[in-house]
């Protein structure tokens, strides 16, 4: 038997918590997606969506503000925006009270 590279040890995440209405949407706290590097926002949202397919989940994402890390991204373009292995991407629905 040969040794082992590790390499499935060494594979990184990407965290998505989801808040209010999202966590409602996609039936859970949060979810990590298994990355070999670094990836766009749009690729992220992609895999969330792919992970909880339906009208319920992609129109709650399409509204919800984003913080990557303790950072707002606000309206920058996701496809700009990169996501590093390790990171927290937290997506949060406008919320209604006062």
């Amino acid at each position: 038997m040969g040794a082992r590279t590790g390499l499935e040890q060494s594979r990184e995440t990407v965290t998505v918590r989801y808040w209010a209405g999202a966590r409602a949407a996609a039936g859970t706290a949060e979810d990590s997606f298994d990355v070999d590097g670094e990836l766009t926002l749009s690729d992220v949202v992609a895999r969330v969506l792919e992970r909880h397919p339906g009208d319920r989940m992609s129109r709650t994402v399409a509204v919800c503000s984003v913080l990557l890390g303790d950072r707002p991204v606000r309206s920058q373009d996701p496809a700009t925006v990169v996501v590093a292995p390790g990171s927290v991407v937290e997506l949060l629905p406008p919320f209604a009270g006062g």
